[in-house]
This record gives structure tokens, sequence and C-alpha cells, in this order.
């Protein structure tokens, strides 16, 4: 009772300089939008000269993307920390903002840091930039009961932004106003890690936190080597700490079955931490575990960005020197093959995985397999882990680049800026050169809209063709530090690719045709003549679901009509094997 009452007393008393509600509540609640701004403008007071408060962009509801940017000797924008050579870290909280830990915990963790009482000097030795609320609309649309399963806090914001948007599905078509914003932030410090605050879905088990960082089985080797080395000595520091962090996103190959066991995985670029990889910087996805109590995950999270700081101070040199080296070595052109999809391996090992009774059985209301655990009875699961991948789908990209016609140049260009990468305009047309043009022969629709957009997936391949390319057109080269995103955004068999987002879909529409009545002798009378074409015919009618189907027979005589349109399920952006010569 005495204890209680003096907690009561504590909570009630005037706050410390720099708390958040969360830490004044006992870390039961969470702060509004408005305690981000005046932290924002309070740590510059609190430590000038060593702390600055950025406005890097406006959300679609008018609110202000903040970050803070804290350095022990006031090297505080992009330009002065390029020139100081010093590793930058930049951290942020809410990108789905019902998972709020990161902006707690990197709000306490910053203000430690600025007092010298958490890793005194460590901010010598690294840039720190940290985004409190990515997802700042959505933050904002504030109630109890978003994550039901997650313990804590009492209220909280919402998954997706004002426009219904998932932030961290949008890195590559990056069409989100916020992470158009953030992508141009992040370029221009040229983070060397990027570290994305989360909170899981799913079952319930005891490891605390999962950290993915890539590369580690992705990218160029001395990269993974050191992605390695990195999330062993973050580990041991952790387990130090009593965390047990996992290497891999804890969710089971089979939905609700533990014995399923877990993969790890490598994801598109969509996702943060892969675009940062993407970029041959070190990705970060922190992982809370959803079931853990709020204080619990507010630590981990806390810990786990204070690793990361600590670790990059000591060694940013050496990792700033190989990732410089692989910049180099795909802006001279070397790399010729680019990975677009990874996959688990067959290989698998048991693992003991320290998880809860539980018991499956049939639900007599969804009809399907239920879970129920129960979590005072811990238990350890043997289970399999496939804990290697290979590559799924490897593209080689042209020794050239890629142009974009006239017709999709601005909005490319918008992108291309977003991205970071570079680009040229064709200042006048060229002549006819040798390029390569992709023709889809099969195309698959999405069966629903993906974040909004018309999703497509298309089988075909790169033709040579001589063609003239117009002037205002854009050339991409492929020698270029960022190539690998430039053939994750215009590779169209890449799940990733602007094609497959649905940037280009018109250009898999049929606008112009020809009538049956037309059609109908023309079939005729090419029947009649060409052996060849009659032959390809008597073969088709021999599957049956051609047979029956009427627009398909007519559309194989339209394919073979003078008039037909040549330029339909022509992918517009074509390769070519050198700079154009009207470049700039």
């Amino acid at each position: 009772m005495l204890l209680a009452t003096a907690l009561s007393l504590a909570l009630t008393q005037a706050p410390q300089p720099l708390t958040t509600v969360s830490e004044q509540s006992g870390w039961v609640r969470t702060g509004r939008y408005p305690e981000v701004e005046a932290l924002c403008r309070a740590f510059p007071k609190a430590y000038p000269g060593k702390v600055r408060c950025d406005t890097f962009g406006t959300t679609p509801e008018g609110r202000p993307m903040l970050a803070l940017v804290a350095s022990a000797d006031g090297t505080l924008t992009p330009a002065a920390n390029a020139k100081k050579m010093r590793p930058v870290v930049f951290f942020q909280g809410g990108i789905h903002a019902g998972e709020i830990d990161g902006k707690d915990a990197g709000f306490a963790l910053l203000r430690d840091l600025l007092s010298g009482k958490t890793l005194p000097g460590v901010l010598k030795g690294v840039t720190a930039v940290f985004v409190p609320v990515f997802n700042v609309d959505g933050h904002e649309r504030f109630a109890p009961n978003h994550r039901p399963n997650q313990v804590g806090p009492e209220e909280m914001g919402w998954r997706a932004t004002a426009s219904n948007l998932n932030l961290n599905r949008d890195y590559v078509k990056a069409e989100a106003p916020e992470m158009v914003a953030l992508l141009r932030y992040l370029n221009t410090w040229d983070a060397l890690v990027y570290a994305d605050l989360h909170v899981t879905d799913g079952a319930k088990f005891q490891p605390d936190v999962s950290v993915g960082i890539e590369p580690q089985q992705s990218g160029p080797q001395p990269l993974r080597t050191l992605g390695v080395k990195l999330r062993e000595e973050l580990f041991q520091e952790l387990e130090k700490e009593g965390h047990q962090p996992l290497e891999f996103y804890p969710s089971f190959l089979e939905d609700d079955d533990p014995a399923s066991g877990f993969a790890y995985g490598v994801p598109t670029p969509r996702f943060s931490h892969a675009y940062a990889a993407a970029h041959h910087r070190f990705g970060v996805l922190v992982e809370t575990h959803s079931w853990k109590p709020y204080a619990v995950r507010v630590k981990a999270t806390r810990d786990v960005v204070a690793g990361l700081l600590r670790l990059v101070a000591r060694d940013g040199a050496a990792l700033l020197k190989a990732v410089k080296a692989a910049d180099a070595e795909a802006q001279a052109g070397k790399v010729r093959d680019v990975v677009l999809a990874w996959k688990s391996t067959a290989k698998s090992r048991v693992i003991p995985f320290k998880g809860y009774a539980y018991e499956r059985g049939p639900s007599e209301v969804s009809g399907q397999t239920w879970v129920r655990y129960d979590d005072t009875k811990p238990q350890v699961w043997n289970v399999p882990y496939f804990d290697t991948v290979e590559p799924a789908l490897t593209v080689a990209v042209p020794s050239g680049g890629y142009v974009v016609p006239p017709a999709h140049a601005a909005w490319v260009a918008d992108k291309l800026t977003t991205h970071g990468l570079t680009f040229q305009r064709l200042t006048r047309p060229t002549p006819a050169t040798d390029v390569e043009v992709f023709r889809a022969t099969e195309l698959k629709w999405g069966a629903q809209s993906n974040e909004g957009r018309q999703t497509l997936s298309v089988k075909g391949a790169w033709e040579k063709q001589s063609k003239e390319l117009p002037a205002g057109s854009l050339y991409v080269p492929a020698a270029q530090p960022g190539v690998a995103l430039v053939a994750h955004l215009f590779e169209p068999s890449g799940a990733d690719s602007l094609l497959a987002w649905g940037f280009f879909n018109a250009h898999f529409e049929q606008k112009e045709y020809i009538e049956d009545y037309v059609l109908e002798p023309f079939a005729r009378e090419l029947l009649a003549k060409d052996a060849t074409v009659k032959a390809e015919w008597d073969a088709k009618l021999k599957d049956p679901a051609f047979a029956k189907d009427p627009r398909a027979r007519l559309r194989f005589f339209y394919e073979r009509h003078p008039a037909r349109d040549t330029q339909l399920r022509v992918y517009p952006v074509v390769r070519t094997a050198a700079a154009p010569s009207a470049s700039r």
C-alpha cells in the first residue's frame, strides 16, 4: 500500500525535463503528437550546440514531420557530417503508428546520451538521427484497442496513413507524401545504418525482440561479413541485458502451427531494411514482441538502438570503408547481376525455441484449426529453422542502362530523385540505335488492389530492336552505386518494379480493336493462303479452353492482322548497351 501511494505521488509531481508521458505514467500511456513537437523544440534548448530539431516534410493532414539530430561536437547537418566522414545511425519510430515503442524509447535514450548518463562519449564517434514518428497522421488516429494482440500502451495510433497506405510497403514505389519526404531526408544523410522500430503481431512465446539485419545473406560479400559481425556483437550485448533476441522474424512457416518452425528471409526493398541494403547500407528491422508489457518492449528497443550506436561509433571507419568500396565497384560498372528475389533453401536444422504450452484443435467458430496458448507453462519447442537462402530470380543488368520515354519522364524523374539515383535527360533525339525491348507474352493482374494499386505480373523476353530515342527521354545508367535499386525499379519481372506496381498498366490494356465482322472474312482468307498459320490454328484448336472461347479464337487472327496494335504489351522502358550520345 505504501509503495502504491509513493508511486502515485511520484507520478503526480512535476515531470523531470524532457521526460515523456510514457515515463511519467510508468509506461502505461504514450503521448500525442504535440508532445513530439514540444520535445523537438526543447531538446536543442536543453543541449545547445549538440542537438537540432529538423522539419523535413508535412503530412497530408498538415502536421510537421520532425527529426532530432544529435552529436557531441555540433555536427548537425548532412554537409558537415559528410565533411567529417562520420557514420550516421538513423532510427525511426511509428512507421506503423500503433507500434510506438520506438518513439518513447528514442526520446529517453537520446536524453540520456546527451546528458552522458548512457554511453558517455558515444556521440563523438557517430551522429544520431531520430525520427520519433514517421506515420504522423496515423499516430493521431488515436484510440484504445487498435492492437488487441499488443500489451500496452492504453491508447495508440493506427497502422496506416490518413490515405490508408502502409508505409512499410512503399519504399520502392514511393507514393505516399510521407515516404517521399522521409527518403529524401534519409538519402541526404547517407545513413550508414537505418533502423526501423516495430512491434510484432503473432503467436505467444518467450523471446522479446527480433533484429533482422541486411546485408547478412544478401548483397556484396564484404558487407555480409560485416552484417553478421554486427548482429553477433549486438546480440551478445542484448543477452547480457537479459533479452532473448532472434535473428529472424518469428512468423511460423504455417500459420498457427508452431511445429512448422521458422525461416530466415530476405524481403524485397518495398520494406525498410531491404531498401537500405539495396543502397549498400545496413538496414535493421527491430520487432519487439507484442505480448510483452510496454515497459519491457521499450527497454528492448532502447537497448537495440544503444547497442547499434556503440558498435557503429567503434567500428564506423571500417563499415564506411566497406560500403564506399561496394559503391565504387557498382559505379565502375562491375556489378553485372542483381538478385531480385530470394527463397529459403531446403536445408534446415532443429533449434530449441522458448515458447509456451499450447493446444491445436478444430474451431466451431471458424471451422479451421486454432491454437490456445498457456503462458503460465513455459515450454521448449524443438522446431525446424531454415536458416539459409538462395537466389530465386537473378537478372543481368544492361552494360549501359535504361531509357524512359518522354511520356513517363516527369514522374519517373521524381522517383529517381527521391531514391538518390543518377539519371540524365536526352537533349536531342538520337538516330536509330540498338536497344532491347521487352514484350509481354503472359499477363496476370492482381485479383484485388494492393496498397491502392492494380498490380501486374508479366512473362516475356527482351528482344533486340533498332529504335530512335526521343529528346526528353531519361537515361538511367546501371553503373551507379544504387544499381540494385535501379534493377528493382526497371526490370519488369521484379516484384517491386514500377511495372509490377501498376505504373505502366495502360501499355498492357488494349485501346484499339477490329470489329468481328472484319476479322471473320480476314480469318478465312488467311487460313486459305497461309499453311503455317493454318497449322498453328489447328494446333490451338486442340486446347479445349481455347476452342470454347470465341474471344480467344478471334484474338488469334487479330494478332496476325496488319492493323493490329504492335505496341500492345510492350514495356515502354528500353535497355541500352551504352549511354545515348544525346544524354547529359
